[in-house]
């Protein structure tokens, strides 16, 4: 088949197109599948509880992913800063994982201990108390609004369905285990256990 023939029939070149991507991209990603370092969790790894899964939407609603990566690169630079580098098996339980490049604030996957709960609420309260070079946003509101704790266990039982192993007696007690709690109290609860299952084996 001559190149010209390929060029100049647009239909034909569009076929060729999907099925040379097609097989690429079924020989880069199937085998990841079978790869137990991607698709099994590390040694020590939990679900995230109720209040972590709350603290971990909030996460993801006020947009902190677009600051503050949670990705840690097998570089000396970024282990002594942060910490033992990010592995595929801490964030099978991740919908969605939380990977990225932009870091305008610090890496936060290792953060989980490194501060106390009274450092962060200051921290999200008013960031220039603690950092004051931070040009990080303020979050007071998180101090004024509650956790749904039966939205909570319905996402948990959704998780479930998605193969991450929350108990009947998990889902059941979600709502009481929540009562009560500010997003403020969930979103410090989520960012106490990141990275933690890692670095308690080093």
């Amino acid at each position: 088949m001559s190149h010209e023939k390929v060029e100049t029939n647009i239909g034909l070149m569009m076929i060729l197109i999907v099925l040379v991507v097609s097989v690429g991209g079924l020989i880069e990603i199937i085998p990841l599948f079978f790869n137990k370092q991607t698709t099994e969790p590390v040694s020590g790894l939990k679900p995230y509880n109720s209040l972590q899964l709350a603290g971990r939407d909030i996460y993801v609603r006020e947009g902190c992913y677009g600051c503050h990566s949670q990705m840690i690169r097998p570089f000396r630079a970024e282990t002594e800063r942060y910490g033992h580098y990010s592995l595929a098996g801490e964030f099978v339980y991740d919908r969605p994982f939380q990977w990225g490049s932009k870091r305008t604030g610090p890496d936060l996957q290792r953060v989980g201990g490194r501060y106390s709960d009274d450092w962060h609420r200051l921290h999200l309260t008013n960031p220039r108390l603690v950092v004051p070079e931070s040009n990080m946003p303020a979050y007071p509101w998180l101090n004024e609004n509650t956790i749904d704790g039966e939205l909570i266990a319905n996402k948990m039982r959704v998780l479930r369905m998605l193969n991450t192993p929350y108990t009947d007696d998990d889902i059941a007690s979600a709502p009481e285990s929540v009562k009560g709690k500010s997003e403020m109290d969930a979103l410090i609860a989520y960012l106490q256990v990141l990275g933690t299952s890692v670095s308690a084996r080093r």
